[in-house]
């Protein structure tokens, strides 16, 4: 009897302290890897507060030549799900962190969407700025290598991996979203329906402002000095017109003809991103009489940054 007293105080400590950590345990955030910040706002739209994100690409980063830092590869090891969605980097990339965290769940922001490839500007005038439509079929971590390879240069059929710019895209990547989550951690899957609801009605209000603000611009290009709204203007029936050929700086005759279509259509906002040099769209806007506007697509604010780039080309977009 005396040796039961003794281990009894023991036993007791060991069940008291699995009956303590374990809630703590199963309340743990799921731990999300996106590779852009606007996806970091979708995520934690869904998720609320069961989930811990961290967006690889940070503000100032070239999201052509970024690389994860060493102290983000580590963390990747701990995460549950990674959210790629077409950066050149993540293909390079995807072997070596799966080769460290084999359970890791990877899923595409893009699978189910129409995709448009990257467009160039013409070389002169007449040449098509027309868009170009695939759909994609999906593709996990097991999808074909050749998929996307990192580079500085666009290739021609290099998919634009900027879907966010489009809020009804956002919404179905929502639902992709809740569902990844939910198998993740069925726990909690009623919460993210709930949260993925309220969300997809703030992306439909959002819809909403920007078609008011753009009620009067059907139609209309505006200069981008990176092709990264090509999305946004296929959603809301404009023509995003790129100062860059394939990755770099215009010639001297492709940056004419850009000039003189500009001074035509009586464009006067040309649009720069801040991980890129505005020395050519300051070119382009001296020789117009126009200015140079900096709006970024990895903006974290994504409902506000996505109504500001409106404005901009509903209100500034031409004469």
């Amino acid at each position: 009897m005396a040796r039961s007293r003794l281990l009894a105080p023991p036993v007791w400590c060991f069940l008291l302290a699995t009956w303590l950590v374990a809630p703590a345990l199963a309340d743990d955030p799921v731990r999300v890897f996106v590779s852009v910040l606007p996806q970091k706002t979708f995520v934690e739209k869904v998720g609320g507060d069961h989930v811990q994100v961290e967006a690889l690409i940070r503000p100032g980063n070239d999201p052509h030549t970024f690389e994860p830092t060493p102290r983000q590869v580590v963390a990747l090891t701990e995460a549950a799900l990674f959210v790629r969605i077409g950066m050149p980097f993540e293909e390079a990339w995807m072997r070596r962190i799966l080769a460290t965290n084999p359970e890791l769940v990877v899923i595409d922001a893009r699978d189910g969407l129409p995709l448009r490839r990257l467009e160039a500007h013409a070389h002169g005038p007449g040449e098509d700025h027309g868009h170009d439509h695939e759909h994609h079929h999906g593709h996990d971590h097991h999808a074909d290598p050749d998929h996307e390879t990192a580079h500085q240069s666009h290739d021609p059929d290099e998919l634009d991996p900027h879907i966010w710019t489009s809020p009804p895209l956002v919404k179905a990547m929502s639902e992709q979203l809740r569902d990844a989550l939910s198998r993740i951690d069925p726990q909690r899957a009623a919460d993210y329906a709930v949260n993925q609801r309220a969300f997809a009605a703030e992306l439909e209000a959002l819809d909403r402002a920007i078609r008011t603000e753009l009620a009067d611009a059907a139609g209309r290009r505006f200069l981008v000095y990176h092709p990264a709204w090509g999305y946004f203007a296929d959603t809301y029936g404009l023509v995003q017109v790129p100062i860059e050929y394939q990755g770099k700086e215009p010639g001297a005759r492709s940056l004419a003809a850009l000039i003189d279509q500009a001074r035509t259509e009586g464009v006067q906002v040309v649009f720069v991103q801040p991980q890129f040099s505005p020395k050519a769209a300051e070119q382009v806007a001296r020789a117009i009489g126009g200015r140079v506007e900096s709006i970024d697509p990895l903006a974290a604010d994504y409902a506000e940054n996505l109504l500001r780039v409106a404005r901009l080309i509903g209100s500034a977009g031409t004469r």
